[in-house]
């Protein structure tokens, strides 16, 4: 494969690698690998960039059957770069900037007329989790949790998560997981009906392929009108939660709250709310 490390290289018309992103066209599948393991693939608006652009261009390419959106390391991903760490290393953005490529990705991986499979082998936390949940399978290692965690630092979820969440486990449990910013476990998000299945670390990665294979060797027309048709059918407040929380995540940006939140979690301490 081509890197350019900047987007496309129209030569050969090969995925490039952004910062934070590795891709790669194998078999039918498109991998798409957050790769920022040393903070949990923290996503960056460059990294949110990548992974709409790479999904966008998967949708007029006739050799993409599938595409796998997993994590390097041991993490799917922390949320948004905000870490004392992603300051000192230029990594983190501004969070409105990070909100847009955040729904866009969202949509594009919606939208896509191919199965779009999520390997989430520990950590999908934040915007990270809305990656994953965005998704049309996910498949979760049993050392795997989801958390909307953003009221920890004084924000509401984002990139769509307040819509993704409900439709899959409904109001109350959507209530909880963003309220209250839990954990939830691999093996309560399969309860729950948040992910596709569960299985052990020790065979995980074989699982997994065994679904991307299937999938590669699918009805590619049929995939794609099953998928759209039951987006249409539970997804119809996608869009309207993009703007809903955009506006909400802005007013937000700018408290009290956040700029506690922000700073005790650069901290390692518990914040003080005020507002």
């Amino acid at each position: 494969m081509t890197s350019t490390g900047s987007g496309i290289d129209s030569s050969t018309s090969a995925y490039a690698d952004f910062n934070g992103l590795s891709v790669t066209l194998r078999d039918g599948v498109l991998s798409v690998t957050l790769n920022r393991p040393e903070s949990l693939n923290s996503l960056t608006e460059e990294m949110l960039r990548g992974v709409a652009d790479t999904i966008e261009q998967a949708a007029a390419d006739p050799r993409v059957k599938v595409v796998r959106l997993g994590g390097a390391g041991r993490g799917f991903s922390s949320g948004a770069a905000i870490s004392e760490e992603d300051q000192a290393s230029g990594a983190n953005s501004a969070p409105r900037t990070i909100i847009d490529e955040a729904n866009r990705a969202v949509r594009a991986i919606a939208a896509l007329p191919h199965p779009v499979v999520a390997v989430v082998q520990g950590p999908a936390a934040g915007v990270g989790a809305s990656l994953a949940l965005a998704c049309d399978v996910v498949l979760a290692c049993d050392a795997a949790f989801f958390m909307l965690a953003f009221t920890k630092i004084g924000l509401m979820p984002d990139g769509g998560a307040s819509a993704l969440v409900a439709a899959a486990v409904g109001r109350i449990r959507a209530m909880r997981m963003a309220l209250l910013a839990e954990r939830i476990s691999a093996v309560d998000a399969l309860q729950w009906g948040l992910v596709t299945a569960v299985y052990p670390a020790e065979g995980f990665d074989y699982e997994v392929d065994k679904i991307l294979a299937r999938l590669a060797a699918g009805p590619s027309v049929a995939l794609a009108k099953t998928k759209d048709a039951i987006n249409a059918a539970t997804l119809t407040e996608l869009e309207a939660a993009f703007d809903r929380e955009r506006r909400g995540q802005s007013v937000l940006l700018r408290s009290r709250d956040f700029a506690e939140g922000a700073t005790a979690f650069q901290q390692r301490r518990a914040p003080n709310f005020t507002d």
